[in-house]
């Protein structure tokens, strides 16, 4: 059964992939596609895709320090490998949790973890991306407040409330990972609190990964309106949040509703559309692209290893 589902986890994420890229593609006809891209200032273009791919650099960290948070560190190209393929698919699909994580264990398990421990990786990861969130939220909300109440149409005190409230509870990990030392368990799994020589990077790690998806945001939201980055990043916490709660492949749709509805009077359509391929699918034409390179490769070596164990018999 083992060698039956395993292979079948990467056909059927490589086959929903590419489906969820057709029917995001086939949503627009090519003429939008091209007029879309080509209203973007080559140098906000450019911009953009220098910003998404910080944001896939950070997101490796996110591996990196989950790989010495389980007491399996591996080589940095190994865990960018890992969570790029991961992620750039992941992203697509929706619940990504399961989505990226299933990736990642065909990746990790080869490299000799267990799958308790890229379970441990996969909720490292995860809350990750909650502190990230929180504390670029929480500083944007705090920042620029009266900005945050003219997009949110929020209460200042609510704003202000909000914002304290991100960023006090990153500030509350940090302060358990100092003093709390004994593992938390919940039904057979063991989880200890990272220690704080990984939960600070960890926290500003997150923080950095989500400042950057915003910068990318904002520079192409920037061919078309003036909007402050401040505004941008707040909106799309919200966005991004919202896009997390319902579970929707890429937040296809949410994201793009949720910046429209709270920067209304603006044509967003092409902006946001140049966001989504260069953030979303030329990742996921590249993270497709190498998974299958790496599931061929990874094949012929069994193979070849197969051969070499038989020989002998053979012989």
């Amino acid at each position: 059964m083992r060698k039956i589902w395993k292979p079948l986890i990467a056909v059927l994420a490589i086959g929903l992939a590419g489906f969820l890229l057709y029917r995001t593609l086939s949503r627009y006809s090519l003429d939008q596609l091209f007029d879309a891209v080509a209203a973007i200032p080559a140098a906000r273009l450019a911009a953009a895709g220098g910003f998404a791919a910080a944001s896939y650099l950070c997101l490796s960290g996110f591996d990196y320090l989950a790989l010495r948070y389980v007491g399996r560190p591996q080589p940095y190209y190994r865990a960018a490998w890992a969570s790029f393929t991961s992620l750039s698919i992941g992203h697509n699909i929706g619940l990504a949790f399961l989505s990226s994580g299933a990736v990642r264990y065909r990746f990790y398990t080869r490299w000799g973890l267990s799958a308790e421990q890229v379970a441990k990786v996969i909720v490292f990861c995860g809350i990750t991306v909650g502190l990230g969130l929180m504390v670029l939220g929480g500083a944007a909300l705090l920042l620029q407040t009266s900005l945050a109440v003219e997009i949110t149409g929020l209460s200042k005190p609510i704003v202000i409330a909000l914002g304290a409230g991100c960023l006090a509870l990153p500030v509350l990990y940090l302060v358990l990972s100092a003093i709390v030392k004994k593992p938390l368990r919940i039904w057979r799994w063991t989880f200890e609190i990272p220690p704080l020589r990984l939960a600070i990077p960890q926290t500003i790690i997150g923080a950095v990964n989500f400042a950057f998806v915003a910068a990318c945001l904002h520079q192409a939201l920037a061919a078309v309106t003036d909007v402050a980055y401040v505004g941008v990043a707040s909106v799309y916490v919200i966005a991004n949040t919202t896009a997390l709660v319902s579970h929707v492949p890429g937040g296809l749709g949410v994201i793009e509703s949720v910046v429209m509805y709270l920067l209304p009077g603006q044509d967003l359509i092409g902006p946001l559309l140049v966001f989504r391929f260069v953030y979303f699918l030329i990742p996921l034409c590249i993270g497709i692209l190498v998974f299958l390179i790496t599931e061929l490769a990874y094949r012929r070596k069994g193979q070849n290893h197969a051969e070499i164990s038989d020989a002998p018999a053979r012989a």
